[in-house]
């Protein structure tokens, strides 16, 4: 069957060729067989180079992203809330007399046994002021400043002042040098360093709180250097053991003395800065917290030179020194609402949120923001910390403004809210 076209021709037959043509086929030799090279057999008896085992190398760690930076941001000003360095030069002065004194009086290896001693009870004590003051921290020169005068100052100049009262006065009496002319004498100059910063660092003192920060920090200071002596002194006198037994009293038992006695000075002239006070103002209050640092100091060197120390340590002291760390607290919590309560003013003007307020300004809502700030990419607490203390140093240049008392106070809050704003917009940055 064709599907279309001519069907296809039939083949004809087939006629061999004459056989003149026909040749006498050539003799074959067959050609040699090609050779091919070999692969060599796998080492390891692999069927196949194929079936080698690749070895897994893990992929590097991929690095967290970092949280953003911030740009350049501008600062509150520093002006009245900072000290001159030429003070500082002043008391490298009276610090290099201090150190030949030591030198002189206990000699070198006792004077040093007692510095790395005495380092102990002012670690203990700057991190206790450091929670006191952790959400508003006072400038680093005024905290430098402070210690330096307790250290430094405060201690050469009651130095000074014993020794002229002795030689005038010809007091021999040690019962009457360590509870009345001991207290009258280390408070006085303890208390005018707190005076000082209240003078020359007026936009840094805001209230209550900063004073006893400060006071405490000057009694740190004081309480540092005459440690130095006292274990020196232990050290020469008694060895090791009486050195052991002066180190528990005075460097693990009560640190914070000195500090709470020289705080009273500074709590009454805080509560004058917070009500705008003048200088008279403060003077007069800070000598009312005066008398009340000399009655408790005469009362702890009471207690170690006329009766039972331990007796009265436990049953006065403690008390004395719990009751210390309420009134801090309840001044803090004073100090939270008023920051709250400024911060509200932001909220109403579409600075914040309500719930931003909360968080900024409450202990609860610090720790709950810095929870979430850990969550965010790059782990952003360091944010959050900024965030927090630029408001809350906001709200004391509120409070500020609201008194009057501070012709910069504008500037700040112009300052601190640009801040507040960059940082936000870090923290909630994809």
């Amino acid at each position: 069957m064709t599907f279309g076209g001519p069907p296809p021709q039939q083949p004809s037959p087939y006629t061999p060729p004459p056989a003149s043509l026909q040749a006498s086929p050539p003799a074959y030799t067959a050609a040699p067989s090609p050779t091919f090279p070999t692969a060599p057999a796998p080492a390891t008896g692999y069927a196949s180079s194929l079936a080698q085992p690749t070895p897994y190398t893990p992929p590097a760690p991929v690095a967290p992203a970092p949280a953003p930076s911030l740009p350049a941001l501008p600062v509150p000003t520093r002006k009245g809330r900072t000290v001159s360095l030429w003070l500082f030069g002043v008391l490298g002065f009276l610090l290099i007399a201090l150190v030949g004194y030591f030198v002189w009086a206990l000699g070198s290896v006792a004077s040093i046994v007692g510095l790395v001693l005495a380092l102990i009870p002012l670690t203990i004590v700057f991190l206790g002021v450091r929670l006191i003051d952790r959400w508003e921290p006072e400038p680093k020169r005024l905290i430098a400043f402070a210690i330096a005068w307790g250290a430094v100052a405060a201690v050469g100049l009651t130095l000074l002042v014993d020794t002229a009262l002795t030689l005038l006065f010809d007091i021999r009496s040690e019962e009457f040098s360590a509870v009345v002319q001991a207290p009258i004498v280390e408070e006085f100059w303890k208390g005018l360093g707190v005076f000082l910063i209240f003078l020359l660092a007026r936009r840094a003192f805001d209230g209550p709180v900063d004073g006893i920060v400060y006071g405490a920090l000057v009694g740190a200071g004081f309480a540092f250097t005459e440690n130095i002596q006292y274990f020196g002194l232990s050290l020469i006198e008694g060895g090791g053991e009486q050195l052991t037994v002066t180190f528990v009293v005075r460097g693990l038992l009560s640190p914070f003395a000195h500090a709470m006695f020289t705080a009273m000075t500074g709590f009454a002239i805080g509560l004058v800065a917070r009500r705008h006070g003048s200088a008279g103002s403060a003077f007069g209050a800070g000598a009312v917290g005066l008398i009340g640092a000399i009655l408790l100091h005469a009362l702890w060197n009471g207690s170690a030179t006329f009766a039972d120390f331990f007796g009265l340590y436990f049953t006065l002291q403690v008390p004395l020194f719990v009751g210390f760390i309420l009134g801090i607290v309840a001044l803090r919590r004073e100090e939270a609402r008023l920051t709250r309560a400024r911060l509200s003013d932001y909220a109403a003007a579409g600075w914040f949120t309500p719930e931003e307020v909360t968080m900024l300004a409450t202990p609860a809502g610090r720790k709950v923001g810095l929870a979430w700030a850990a969550q965010l990419r790059g782990d952003r607490r360091r944010l959050m910390r900024a965030f927090i203390k630029d408001a809350t140093e906001l709200a004391s240049v509120r409070q500020r403004a609201i008194t009057g008392r501070d012709p910069l106070a504008v500037d700040d809050e112009r300052a601190l809210l640009i801040r507040t704003r960059a940082t936000r917009a870090a923290l909630l940055a994809y």
